[in-house]
């Protein structure tokens, strides 16, 4: 039996609520650090927000309003994001292991776009 999505430890509420503020820091800030777990399904999503963004119109932009804390964040992946990735067939983000925190030792990563 496969698992479509890790649950990160989180309850579903807080899951969410985590991973939406990570998608929304990556496409603002173009780069963020978190564990290995976290940035494989902020990876899955922020690739799905791209696509939407190259899609470009009113629906798909509504559709990452739904998901994306900031308004701001929206208009720069369709402004910027959607032209710069129009001739790219996915794999818009890429992860590299940086090393391990020092707290728990989890893997850290680097996960931005490429």
């Amino acid at each position: 039996m496969t698992v479509a999505y890790a649950k990160l430890g989180r309850n579903t509420g807080h899951r969410k609520a985590m991973l939406r503020n990570l998608v929304t820091s990556l496409l603002r800030d173009e780069r963020i650090t978190t564990t290995e777990s976290r940035a494989k399904e902020v990876k899955r999503i922020a690739e799905k927000m791209i696509t939407l963004a190259k899609k470009g119109d009113l629906n798909a932009r509504r559709q990452a309003l739904e998901y994306i804390y900031e308004e701001k964040v929206v208009r720069k992946l369709f402004d910027n994001y959607g032209p710069k990735y129009a001739d790219r067939q996915g794999g818009y983000t890429r992860i590299i292991r940086i090393g391990y925190r020092r707290g728990d030792a989890a893997q850290l990563v680097l996960l931005e776009l490429v």
